[in-house]
């Protein structure tokens, strides 16, 4: 009796220490020696060429030595980001495959669309990389010069002027929405899968206007003059286009909108890997060669813990649900 008793509760505890595993309760030694076992993927929602592929691969290359694999972008572009993310929702919780991303994923798109994860239990933010400005720029098919040229034409012509963004209920697109119901006036909405193709059509005139992130591809155009950048959505004016207002200077506060980038894990991912990732992360943010290339394309960089990362996307997942409902902003 006593020996049946003995090994019960050796089994009990047995189980114990493996739904304490699953719950990612395991030692730092057991990250640091099976994990990573094989190559780390890095999802990106988006399309190559935009600020956020340029920023991942630079934190893949920097990641790969440090973790002793190799570390691989794989672009999986599609409805602003909600493609990749729910594959990455629905990859191995094993620290081998997450994401780089927008926060938007999960805080404003749940609000505008049906999305098929829970994107505040399905996902889980672990490092906070960088915000981003948001230009509102103008191909050669504009021929106005300024903001206010882009308010007094689409006054005299609702409906004409063209304005392409990465997507529906991307963070452009909401800037788009909200400047037209302050300014009571209407554009043409214009969505792509992503940024990067958005760059190469605009240096096409294919459209008039665009919003997009920086990025090296766009930061160029506009350096040959070939794309002119009207305002920007960003605290401050930024020095590379001090000539460009921001949305708050304009008095349209509500489309001061920036978009913030970080890394992402499947629910279940065993907190130590996170932490591990989240700790790598840091310190690569805190290298100077790395800031100057993420702030060369006039990025901020943001380092910060993951449980403060977790609050802010929760934070403005609310935020942005009130923004939607008064806005009467949908998808279409």
């Amino acid at each position: 009796m006593r020996s049946s008793f003995s090994r019960n509760r050796r089994l009990l505890g047995a189980l114990s220490a493996l739904a304490l595993m699953s719950a990612g309760a395991l030692p730092s030694a057991w990250a640091d020696s099976a994990w990573p076992a094989k190559p780390v993927r890095i999802i990106v929602p988006y399309a190559p060429g935009g600020t956020s592929d340029a920023a991942a691969r630079l934190l893949a290359d920097r990641l790969a030595p440090v973790l002793g694999q190799p570390v691989v972008v794989e672009n999986r572009a599609g409805a602003s980001g909600t493609t990749g993310m729910d594959a990455l929702a629905k990859a191995a919780p094993d620290g081998h495959t997450i994401a780089f991303a927008a926060i938007s994923p999960l805080t404003l798109n749940p609000h505008l669309q049906k999305v098929p994860y829970d994107p505040l239990k399905d996902i889980v933010p672990f490092a906070s990389v960088m915000y981003s400005p948001v230009y509102f720029a103008a191909t050669s098919a504009f021929k106005g010069q300024s903001f206010a040229d882009v308010l007094s034409q689409a006054k005299a012509r609702p409906g004409e002027l063209s304005v392409a963004s990465s997507g529906m209920g991307s963070v452009g697109h909401l800037m788009l929405e909200q400047i037209s119901r302050a300014a009571g006036v209407k554009f043409i909405h214009v969505p792509y899968k992503g940024s990067g193709q958005v760059i190469n059509d605009a240096a096409g005139a294919q459209f008039d206007l665009f919003t997009a992130n920086p990025s090296p591809a766009l930061n160029g155009l506009i350096s040959q003059g070939k794309l002119r950048v009207l305002a920007v959505a960003a605290q401050q004016r930024l020095a590379a286009f001090p000539e460009a207002p921001t949305f708050i200077e304009l008095g349209f506060p509500q489309a001061n909108l920036s978009s913030v980038f970080g890394l992402f894990a499947p629910a279940g991912t065993p907190a130590p890997v996170l932490a591990r990732l989240n700790a790598e992360v840091n310190k690569l943010l805190a290298d100077p060669d790395v800031q100057a290339r993420l702030e060369r394309l006039n990025n901020i960089v943001d380092a910060r813990s993951a449980e403060a990362f977790a609050t802010q996307v929760r934070a403005e997942h609310d935020a942005n649900a009130r923004v939607v409902k008064e806005a009467g902003i949908k998808v279409q």
